[in-house]
């Protein structure tokens, strides 16, 4: 006993949350059970089949108003002296049949705008199969074809009757259309003078009571031989279904509400109406598990749901509150300095657990602290002893040369070229052993280049042209000292081993919020998969002069600027290489000031 009661103490959290949760289980499903019985079984019988007869009934006087509409047309029609008189004489040439075809028209334009609904159309036929058809878009019939379908034989089979006829033959381009025709007679004699066409396509005809259709709730149109005419079921229309006339005729026979019904091999609920002056059924199928699962009262459910999930979580709440409210905020605190508080310490509240936790974590944390610092220390070091080391290694080649070369043009008597040389390598010395963190100006750069480019020329002569386009808005502008200069080192003795002559273009200019320094040459060039093993990937190839390596001004620059900066290279093979260098805008002090 005192062990079961030692497990539940261990385990009283877990225990009270279980508990909590199943009786929140449990009573959901009662309350959703109950409720959606409740409301399927007294709902649907008592609500659904009221309210669909009502329907039924808006249905059938939307369709007794399209029929006294086409009855009200073919009085006015039959009535009319003047479309009597022109559609029986006979026109002797084009002068008279256009007044005829006026004089029509606009007799039947006044008929046709009481027809309702409005997407319906009217035509008027002579008997010598002239046509007059108040909507030709709706339905481009020829005379000839009307006159000699079964339509107008039937109509003239029934001269005293309005036909209801369906048809989606060649006649109508295959499109479903509810057809109401009737022949104009002679009251005296009976003879047939002309034909009266009023048409609405099935699209049409829908409307008048698609609204009140949804899943489940379908509406069908069929007539007195058991055709379907219109529907919701769209693949059904022009079938005939027999079993469904015979049901709509027993229920309206026997006066009765509703069946339970088996049609399309699916059980549906059914209701009909008879519109004697279309002498057609209006059927009403009702799927009962789609409409059932519709009328579910969802906002209850969800109502009864919301409120036992709150209270079981409010409980939750208090339970767990004063036990765990210590561990809880420690966690918030290590969460927090995940995303963006890294160096604040945990606050060590609570109880003991929770002290001891913070406490040993902000232990740990100033030892990271302090390994980081360090760490960062000596890599800064590192960074910077490697670049002055580099700078300050100028190669002895490269001064010997230049000196040697001095001395010969001072044999030669050029005096003034061998001091304007001096003057340049005293200058490019003195940049070279200056501090490598210095920022210089755009100018003092461009002024550097020239005075190695002075160099070289004097040296190898000029059969490799140096160009500078420089922006005059970038002159002021500041870059890290000897960042251009090994690439301009590096087109000097290595873009021209093959060819002899050349160009090297310096373009500097502000570009999208960077300054943009590219140098461009039109030496060997070299192919586009070995750029990286041949420029920037090898380290340990050292320049003439400053010993420092394209790779390392790359890299010095993502490391001083980020990312977005540095060195780009592509080339060519015989045609040349491109370099693009990106910088930040770095105003020069007296500017910012």
């Amino acid at each position: 006993m005192k062990k079961i009661v030692h497990i539940i103490q261990d385990n009283n959290l877990f225990i009270k949350i279980f508990l909590v949760m199943v009786i929140s289980i449990i009573a959901v499903s009662i309350f959703i059970t109950i409720s959606s019985i409740r409301m399927s079984s007294n709902l649907f019988m008592e609500t659904f089949s009221i309210t669909n007869t009502k329907v039924l009934t808006q249905i059938k006087d939307r369709f007794n108003t399209f029929s006294y509409s086409v009855v009200s047309t073919s009085i006015k029609v039959d009535e009319n002296g003047t479309i009597k008189r022109r559609l029986q004489e006979e026109t002797s040439n084009d002068i008279e049949k256009s007044r005829s075809y006026y004089q029509i028209k606009t007799q039947m334009e006044r008929i046709f705008a009481e027809i309702d609904p409005n997407e319906a159309n009217l035509i008027i036929m002579s008997l010598d199969n002239e046509i007059f058809n108040m909507n030709y878009f709706n339905w481009p019939v020829k005379g000839t074809e009307l006159r000699n379908h079964p339509i107008t034989k039937q109509t003239e089979a029934r001269t005293n009757e309005i036909i209801y006829q369906f048809d989606q033959s060649n006649l109508t381009n295959n499109i479903p259309m509810v057809i109401v025709s009737k022949a104009l007679t002679e009251h005296s004699t009976g003879k047939i003078y002309g034909y009266q066409y009023v048409s609405i396509r099935e699209k049409d005809l829908r409307s008048f009571y698609e609204g009140y259709t949804s899943e489940g709730n379908n509406v069908l149109l069929i007539n007195s031989s058991g055709q379907i005419i219109s529907s919701n079921f769209h693949q059904k229309i022009g079938e005939k279904e027999p079993k469904l006339l015979q049901t709509a005729k027993n229920i309206e026979n026997q006066g009765i509400e509703y069946l339970n019904v088996n049609i399309f091999n699916e059980d549906y609920l059914m209701l009909a109406e008879y519109l004697p002056t279309l002498d057609m059924y209006i059927v009403n199928l009702v799927d009962k598990d789609k409409v059932q699962s519709n009328l579910v009262d969802t906002n209850e459910i969800i109502l009864i749901s919301t409120l036992i999930v709150l209270i079981a979580v409010f409980i939750v709440f208090l339970i767990l509150r004063k036990m765990t409210v210590s561990i809880s905020k420690l966690v918030n605190q290590i969460s927090d300095m995940a995303r963006y508080q890294f160096t604040k310490p945990l606050e060590e509240t609570g109880g003991y657990e929770a002290k001891k936790i913070a406490n040993s974590f902000n232990y740990m944390l100033n030892e990271l602290h302090d390994y980081v610092e360090i760490l960062l220390r000596t890599q800064e070091k590192q960074r910077k002893a490697e670049l002055e080391a580099l700078q300050h290694q100028i190669n002895p080649h490269f001064i010997y040369n230049t000196l040697a070369s001095i001395k010969f043009m001072i044999k030669q008597g050029k005096k003034e070229t061998a001091f304007n040389t001096i003057d340049a390598f005293i200058s490019l010395i003195q940049n070279a052993l200056g501090d490598v963190d210095e920022l210089i100006t755009v100018e003092q750069e461009l002024g550097n280049l020239k005075n190695y480019v002075l160099i070289n020329h004097a040296r190898y002569g000029d059969r490799i042209k140096v160009n500078y386009l420089v922006s005059p808005d970038c002159l002021h502008l500041q870059l890290p000292k000897l960042v251009i200069q090994p690439f301009i080192e590096n087109a000097f003795f290595h873009a021209f081993t093959k060819k002899k002559h050349g160009y090297i273009q310096i373009l500097m200019a502000q570009r999208e919020n960077s300054l943009v320094c590219e140098i461009v040459d039109n030496g060997d060039g070299i192919n586009e998969e070995k750029i990286d093993r041949k420029a920037i990937g090898m380290k340990g190839k050292r320049q003439l002069f400053s010993g420092i390596g394209v790779r390392n001004v790359h890299e010095r620059i993502q490391l001083l600027y980020g990312k977005n900066y540095g060195v780009n290279i592509t080339s060519e093979l015989n045609k040349g290489t491109k370099v693009v260098i990106t910088l930040p805008i770095i105003e020069e002090l007296e500017n910012q000031k």
